[in-house]
């Protein structure tokens, strides 16, 4: 009785048909994806600085960063497989999971500055990455839930847009408050603190204004019979992943080919970027703290005008995916990348790296929504949230191998260099562009 209510004052759905949404109604429903996107943003180009000034080693650094990937590994397709499994006629299906996700983001957020040793620091990005990891995965299903396969590559280029954005004002204020919160709390700059307690206001309230503003479409009736007889329990996650993984289409296979070098390459950027940015320019190391304090600034204001891009270019890559296909345009936006990376570490002066950056910011909006295109166009919409989950595994198993072994190739074959990783990484990205042409996709929209 109380889904007929439902339906009957959902004007925007009939028996779970989805209705063709505003701009702007597109645009609130994404409004949360950009808390979660500053506080990875904040992961990206704070976290690591942390850890050096916290007087950790080059090669520590890719162990201390397995908290990302691993959590998102084990959090992100239970999380998935859950949420296509829950309903509630008030709280719906993914909401959820939004709200729990943010609100263990804000604390972790408000805590991290605090970390006195090391280890406190990687313990709380543990936590961190399981807030972030619980709010991020419903996402991608609630846009694939919500909207017609036509406004799809609208709704995902939005949340290519607020990933630009947050991650955009991530990194400004890595530049603009060591200027207004001056000198030192503890070991660490005052800056960081006042960094970190803004993205733990604006986890919760981001994800509260979608919450507010987008009603989810409630099942059929058929479709909530199949949810009452495969209830949720401790084990059904566990078992939906299985089942899903052994009928992965063959796209979902040959785009992991190109993930596995994609998202390698992505963390040794992130890993060296600040760090490679002294040395090219400041010829300088962690060690001389002052200093590169500096080169971390900057790192910041040049990452603020990449993800500028990325969100000035992220609605005009969905009408290029649409005109050109998905494939073509993701294949293009990583070549961009690559020269992004390999030019990187050349560059001595420091206004030149405004030009350099643009590759990556374009290549950062194609990779945040672009791929998933190829997805939601071959996968049953009964399992949108178990297999945004297993896409978020085939990004994070490369970062957890990442995480295990750069470490050792940073040491033995490339001396340590952080100027050298982020070469390496502009060749792990034209190998990820050349896999991409390896795709094969059967809908024509998507395809060349």
């Amino acid at each position: 009785m109380y889904l007929k209510l439902f339906l009957n004052k959902n004007k925007r759905t009939k028996m779970g048909m989805k209705l063709k949404l505003s701009f702007w109604q597109i645009i609130n429903m994404n409004v949360g994806f950009f808390g979660i996107q500053y506080s990875f943003g904040l992961q990206q180009s704070a976290v690591n600085p942390i850890y050096d000034f916290l007087h950790a080693s080059p090669d520590q650094i890719p162990l201390l960063n397995l908290a990302g990937p691993l959590t998102g590994l084990l959090i992100q397709p239970i999380i998935g497989a859950m949420s296509d499994k829950t309903w509630h006629p008030r709280w719906g299906r993914r909401k959820p999971y939004f709200f729990i996700g943010a609100l263990i983001c804000s604390i972790a957020l408000f805590m991290f500055p605090f970390s006195s040793s090391l280890w406190m620091a990687a313990g709380l990005l543990w936590i961190l990455d399981v807030g972030n990891n619980t709010a991020m995965e419903p996402y991608r299903a609630f846009i694939a839930d919500t909207l017609n396969e036509d406004q799809q590559p609208i709704g995902f280029q939005a949340q290519s847009f607020f990933t630009g954005f947050g991650q955009f004002l991530a990194y400004i204020s890595l530049f603009l408050f060591p200027i207004v919160f001056v000198g030192y709390t503890g070991s660490l700059p005052t800056w960081i603190y006042a960094s970190f307690f803004l993205g733990a206001i604006l986890s919760v309230t981001s994800i509260w204004w979608s919450m507010s503003k987008t009603k989810e479409i409630p099942p059929t009736v058929d479709e909530l019979a199949i949810l009452k007889a495969e209830p949720l329990n401790v084990f059904s996650p566990f078992i939906d992943i299985y089942k899903a993984v052994l009928d992965m289409p063959t796209v979902m296979w040959q785009l992991f080919l190109v993930y596995l070098f994609q998202w390698y390459a992505m963390m040794c950027y992130w890993q060296n970027n600040s760090k490679s940015i002294a040395l090219s320019v400041w010829n300088v190391t962690p060690k001389d703290v002052m200093r590169y304090e500096k080169a971390v600034e900057w790192n910041g204001l040049i990452g603020a005008f990449g993800f500028i891009v990325t969100f000035s270019i992220a609605f005009y890559l969905a009408k290029l995916a649409k005109k050109h296909g998905a494939k073509m345009i993701h294949f293009a936006c990583l070549l961009l990348g690559a020269i992004s990376f390999l030019w990187f570490p050349m560059v001595q002066n420091q206004y030149m790296f405004f030009a350099v950056i643009i590759g990556y910011g374009i290549a950062w909006a194609s990779m945040m929504g672009i791929p998933y295109l190829m997805v939601v166009a071959v996968v049953p919409k009964e399992r949108y949230g178990v297999y945004m989950g297993i896409i978020n595994m085939m990004i994070v198993i490369p970062m957890i191998i990442q995480n295990l072994s750069f470490g050792y190739i940073l040491k033995n074959f490339l001396d340590n260099d952080p100027r050298q990783a982020i070469r390496f990484a502009g060749v792990l990205l034209v190998l990820a562009a050349i896999c991409t042409l390896l795709i094969k996709i059967k809908n024509k929209k998507l395809s060349e």
